[in-house]
């Protein structure tokens, strides 16, 4: 299937996070399903995190105030190292679909944790299972360590049992709302008892708190633990259904369309939940090229960070800052706001925001301090300011302008909007870009790409 320009901007967008001007020129008369096969191809093998070594996060079972004090800083700062190594990650390869559906499922599967070694040996997890068979992803983070003792497993016991993980499993990880009772929680919850971790992290089934009862779930009765349930809500085509809408919703547009995504959610079922293949699926749709399904996605804030990391040659100088910026708009890498996760859509954006989220790009690009741009604009008082003060954004330009080398002089604004914009815009807003045409090269593409940064449509994917 033949593509256009902007089908190929919005796959690479849509799939990863976003396309250098250089790889949208050379991908250009390649199908639909040379592309597709050429970013799944790039997916593999896994890129993992390995900054956090387990035996500097093994936390004080006794010792002094002072000795927890040290290690809650030093979980802290490696979180944050991590955090930064991801977004670089991110901002790598072009179409870096594993990347993408990494932070899919980070956000699926939403929970987090003040040690830093669990939170890597979980993010790991995550990559690692992210493009293969749902259900072996399902198993592999609910016996992870960050996911147990965020929803309090390691204190489900017989006789005492803790229903907090047992209902996020099938309200928001498989089934959805409303498609069990709460019978089916509790009698899950009770499967689920023994389950917890060691203090490396490592999964362990502790015997002697399981309960050995008789349990039904969903219908189905037996002497079932754990991965008896598990295997149950995977029987159950409502399972399907709830990840297609969830995947369909992040990919493609946040108006499910009810006849593609049943048709979607019976081709993974009948799959075995095989994840490549559905997205796959969706990548080489003539549908999900359709001008209702291009440009309408609002970034979110690390999508932002990301894109405009990867396509502008943006890097940042100060990862405490950095997560500043994150927290600021609003997503923090590795700290969802609860077990639902994020939100979406228009959520992302409010008067708090707003100004941040337009002018980024154009501060990165100057290598100015943030705070010092945004003095000009806003009173001293304004919450951004003072955490912004230590933000240092670099830009390589030299990699940025080469890409535009072939350009001809007459072309190079309608060209940067084509290139940076999903959708078009105005006559007024093109005649807002227009600058001096005897302005040198450089010059004109400074100006050109600063200046459409800042257009609400370049906050759209």
């Amino acid at each position: 299937m033949h593509i256009t320009q902007r089908g190929i901007q919005h796959l690479f967008l849509r799939a990863g996070f976003g396309i250098s001007f250089e790889t949208l020129q050379n991908s250009k008369g390649k199908s639909a399903e040379d592309l597709v096969d050429e970013i799944f191809e790039k997916a593999n093998p896994p890129r993992y995190l390995n900054l956090a070594e387990k035996e500097d996060f093994r936390p004080p079972v006794q010792g002094s105030p002072e000795l927890r004090r040290a290690f809650v800083e030093r979980s802290t700062q490696m979180l944050m190292k991590l955090n930064a190594a991801w977004l670089r990650n991110m901002a790598v390869l072009e179409g870096d679909i594993r990347e993408k559906m990494t932070f899919f499922w980070h956000g699926h599967f939403a929970s987090t944790s003040n040690n830093a070694y669990l939170v890597q040996q979980q993010n790991n997890l995550i990559r690692e299972h992210a493009l293969g068979n749902f259900g072996d992803l399902l198993k592999a983070v609910s016996k992870d360590a960050v996911m147990l003792q965020y929803l309090n497993n390691q204190q489900n016991r017989r006789n005492a049992p803790n229903e907090n993980f047992a209902r996020e499993v099938m309200e928001l990880f498989t089934l959805g709302r409303g498609n069990y009772t709460e019978q089916d929680v509790k009698e899950a919850a009770r499967a689920f008892t023994g389950w917890g971790f060691d203090q490396d992290g490592e999964f362990v089934f502790r015997t002697l708190t399981h309960d050995y009862g008789e349990k039904t779930v969903l219908g189905q009765t037996g002497n079932f633990e754990g991965d008896d349930v598990l295997d149950i809500i995977l029987k159950q085509k409502q399972t399907a259904k709830f990840i297609v809408e969830k995947i369909y919703t992040f990919f493609v547009n946040e108006e499910l369309d009810k006849y593609k995504v049943e048709a979607l959610a019976e081709k993974f079922y009948d799959s075995d939940y095989n994840i490549a293949s559905l997205l796959k699926e969706i990548f080489t749709s003539e549908w999900f090229y359709y001008q209702e399904n291009v440009g309408i996605k609002i970034k979110s804030p690390v999508e932002l960070i990301a894109s405009s990391m990867h396509m502008f040659k943006i890097d940042f100088e100060n990862i405490e800052a950095l997560v500043g910026i994150q927290k600021l708009l609003g997503q923090i890498l590795f700290r969802p706001p609860n077990v639902a996760g994020w939100p979406s859509g228009s959520e992302w954006i409010d008067a708090s925001t707003l100004i941040l989220r337009l002018r980024l790009v154009e501060v990165a690009m100057a290598s100015a301090r943030l705070n010092r741009f945004l003095l000009q604009d806003v009173d001293e008082d304004y919450p951004m300011t003072n955490r912004l003060k230590k933000l240092r954004a670099t830009f390589d330009w030299n990699s940025y302008s080469q890409q535009f080398n072939t350009v001809p002089f007459d072309r190079i604004e309608n060209t940067l909007i084509v290139y940076l914009l999903q959708g078009s815009i105005s006559q007024k807003k093109s005649r807002l870009l227009v600058v001096d045409k005897y302005s040198p090269v450089d010059e004109r593409l400074f100006s050109i790409t600063a200046r459409v940064s800042k257009l609400p449509e370049f906050q759209m994917c």
